[in-house]
């Protein structure tokens, strides 16, 4: 009887080395059944005491001598720090990193603070609508082929409305890989773009329940554009890079699904008219505009 070996493999990352000494650790090696290979590592500001992750692994919570839990994403940049008192001697987290829970042992206290990211994300040239100069930008990735984006569209237009001074809403395409046309329709819609007539060819990608090639050409034609010119740009290496560009953009923000709104870098924690316009009037009294 022939006998095979299970060989598990296992990544293993180090997220911190102390001071500027070096690694104990090699690049890489094998003891036995384990595997191993550094995949990255970074030196902190102050002596870390303790360290929990997200389950995702977007972000880092390292308690420090200096009384701060250091917040870092995935590739090692500090995102911020939190003051905790002197006794805080052990961290944990939520999940998501939207919880951290501090334990005090010289006062014998729990306490849980409650955690939120501002997102940048990076707009370009990007298609937008209400005032160049807004105070506060709503940033949507979306999808053309996803009902769900299709229901949020007059959400939007009434914050817009509401709002028709202070909020610009900037569209970021999110074509999600199991739908076909998604992708063709989000570089039909750039490619009317370059012809002054985005949102325009937008709002008749969202009103249709099915997508084909014959309607890109067809909704071009009715919106009097360059079909030429239309159907060369939607092919063109620049509009890939833009829809790609988005894509990476989407993950880097940690986007997982369509629709997706951040309000100044800020995700609202529920899709409707109060929750939106409360982080808006948030933002404007930050900005010192309300």
């Amino acid at each position: 009887m022939n006998k095979s070996k299970l060989y598990v493999g296992c990544l293993l990352a180090l997220f911190f080395c102390g001071g500027n000494q070096a690694l104990a650790i090699s690049e890489s090696g094998q003891d036995n059944h384990v595997e191993w290979q550094r995949l990255t590592s970074w030196n902190f500001g102050a002596k870390p005491l303790a360290m929990v992750h997200s389950l995702d692994a977007k972000y880092l919570f390292v308690l420090t001598e200096g009384q701060q839990v250091e917040v870092y994403n995935n590739q090692g940049q500090l995102q911020g720090s939190i003051p905790v008192d002197p006794g805080v001697t052990a961290i944990d987290i939520a999940p998501q990193g939207e919880l951290l829970y501090l334990l005090d042992s010289s006062r014998q206290t729990f306490t849980a603070v409650a955690i939120s990211f501002v997102i940048a994300v990076d707009t370009g040239d990007a298609p937008y609508k209400g005032p160049a100069n807004a105070p506060v930008s709503m940033v949507l990735f979306t999808d053309f082929e996803c009902p769900y984006c299709r229901g949020v569209g007059p959400l939007l237009e009434e914050v817009l409305a509401q709002n028709p001074q202070t909020v610009k809403l900037v569209f970021k395409n999110m074509p999600l890989k199991f739908h076909n046309m998604a992708e063709p329709a989000a570089r039909a819609a750039l490619a009317a773009h370059e012809q002054g007539k985005f949102w325009e060819y937008h709002d008749r990608l969202f009103a249709e329940s099915a997508l084909n090639e014959a309607l890109f050409t067809k909704i071009a034609q009715d919106l009097g554009l360059d079909l030429a010119r239309f159907n060369q740009a939607r092919e063109s290496a620049p509009i890939l890079a833009k829809v790609q560009k988005d894509l990476v953009d989407a993950q880097q923000a940690g986007v997982t699904g369509t629709p997706t709104i951040f309000i100044n870098g800020r995700l609202p924690k529920q899709r409707n008219l109060e929750t939106i316009q409360a982080i808006i009037d948030d933002e404007l009294r930050k900005l010192g505009k309300s």
